[in-house]
């Protein structure tokens, strides 16, 4: 069974029923289902697949490609490959002995087939352009962990490879919804504040979801997947970051330096606090992390792109800043220990802040401008002679001239809006309105986990969404 991925699902099949050769490639962050998507939407039959293997020789790799080769009905006379040269040739004989009307070839984990001084990229260059591009029968599918390869060596490719790729599927998260659909599918015994609380762990990492066992509460299952010293994913940000970054140490320093940032970080910001060099580095690993999902870059309305913040919304990564890093000699009991603690209070605000900032759509549709165009981020002043500064947690800037201020509150047992907390809704927002243009209006929003306890007050902000409402399709 697939959860979601129509859109995705829709492409590899369009490719598939083309009349030319098509070139596709998944991308998008570790364990997130590429591998899976591709074999359960072709049921597994390939004329060829292979999977690279991680950090062996060149000449390994080529042995057991060959050893692929042959399994798969390359004719065992042929000799083995020396070069990747070699191994693209054998590759063609394989096509052309196949009797298929659509010859598919899956290549994943393409990245770490790419050993130093291996040649491997003017090999598959010529594969593609001096053979497979030619004919129009074959459907190549690469993917892999590596997604910062793909991205460098395939989409930005100056040479052979430049603009190849005929289709780019980039797989996301799994919503809150599609979360939730998963958890039914596995019969997890879960409501939804519990899907919300795991997802502030976990985001929509399909793989993450999948290890959750029923037999225990999400809060006994995080404490034993992510924090116990046994724990199956207890090493997990390191593997991540390994995998999909060849050099991980400065994209690590980014995100350490995200970690504890609530509106984000510029730039010149991030190479003070990472201890890092400003160069054109710098600039590649900051694309690939946005391009990964782990970080956004946004501009508020009054600042200009150099002045552009950087913010960590990668939920895990934020999880294991605050949690994992830190903990050491775990018991079971360390995960309920912590939410009594005001290290947990906080992270929860950010945390919520994060799965809000994924559901944006969502949100756009709970209050009904789904159709009008927006730019959101946070934003933040600091004080001066006129006001002692403000900081909202999402901005919701639209094209019909109204910006809509975003409260997001994290309160399990119901938010209660008291005298004070309204207050300081109220003078952020007048805050607010000293920098923004006279054409727009500025109208407040409560974003809840579970709605808003009623008294005196709770009607005081009359458009308030719920959790329940980020659970939309």
């Amino acid at each position: 069974m697939i959860i979601g991925r129509k859109e995705e699902i829709a492409k590899l099949k369009k490719a598939y029923n083309s009349d030319h050769s098509e070139f596709v490639a998944v991308y998008g962050r570790r364990r997130i289902g590429k591998t899976y998507l591709i074999r359960e939407t072709f049921e597994g039959k390939f004329t060829f697949q292979y999977s690279g293997i991680f950090k062996v020789s060149n000449q390994e790799q080529l042995e057991v490609f060959y050893k692929s080769l042959l399994e798969q009905g390359l004719d065992p006379t042929e000799k083995p490959p020396k070069s990747w040269f070699d191994a693209f040739f054998l590759l063609e004989h394989l096509i052309k002995k196949s009797d298929e009307q659509r010859k598919v070839i899956f290549i994943d984990e393409l990245p770490w087939m790419d050993a130093r001084n291996s040649r491997f990229i003017p090999a598959f260059e010529h594969f593609w352009n001096g053979w497979a591009s030619a004919r129009k029968d074959i459907l190549l599918i690469i993917c892999g962990s590596a997604t910062s390869w793909i991205i460098n060596k395939i989409f930005r490719n100056k040479g052979g490879l430049y603009n190849r790729v005929t289709f780019r599927i980039k797989l996301q998260q799994f919503s809150l919804n599609e979360c939730e659909e998963l958890v039914n599918y596995l019969k997890l015994p879960l409501n939804r504040n519990m899907i919300v609380e795991g997802y502030m762990v976990m985001g929509g990492v399909p793989y993450y979801w999948a290890k959750l066992e029923a037999r225990m509460s999400m809060v006994k299952n995080i404490n034993n997947l992510f924090l116990k010293e046994d724990g199956e994913l207890r090493s997990e940000f390191d593997y991540i970051y390994s995998s999909m970054f060849n050099s991980p140490d400065k994209y690590i320093a980014v995100v350490e330096a995200l970690s504890d940032k609530k509106s984000g970080l510029t730039r010149d910001e991030i190479i003070t606090k990472g201890k890092l060099e400003s160069n054109g580095q710098l600039s590649r690993v900051l694309e690939d992390l946005i391009e990964c999902g782990f970080i956004r870059k946004y501009c508020h309305t009054d600042k200009l792109l150099k002045d552009a913040l950087y913010q960590l919304i990668d939920c895990y990564t934020l999880f294991y800043y605050q949690f994992v890093k830190k903990s050491h000699g775990i018991d079971e009991e360390y995960w309920v220990r912590s939410m009594k603690t005001p290290t947990y209070s906080t992270w929860c605000g950010l945390a919520f802040e994060r799965v809000c900032l994924l559901h944006t759509r969502q949100i756009k549709s709970a209050i009904g401008i789904s159709g009008i165009s927006a730019s959101l981020f946070s934003w933040h002043v600091k004080k001066n002679h006129e006001h002692p500064g403000a900081q909202i947690d999402l901005i919701i800037d639209r094209a019909d001239n109204v910006i809509n201020i975003c409260e997001i509150k994290y309160a399990p047992a119901g938010y209660r809006l008291t005298d004070s907390e309204l207050k300081k809704i109220h003078n952020r927002l007048s805050i607010f309105n000293l920098y923004i243009p006279r054409n727009k209006v500025a109208q407040p929003i409560l974003i809840t986990s579970n709605g808003v306890i009623e008294n005196n007050n709770s009607f005081e902000i009359p458009i308030q969404v719920t959790a329940d409402q980020l659970f939309f399709p």
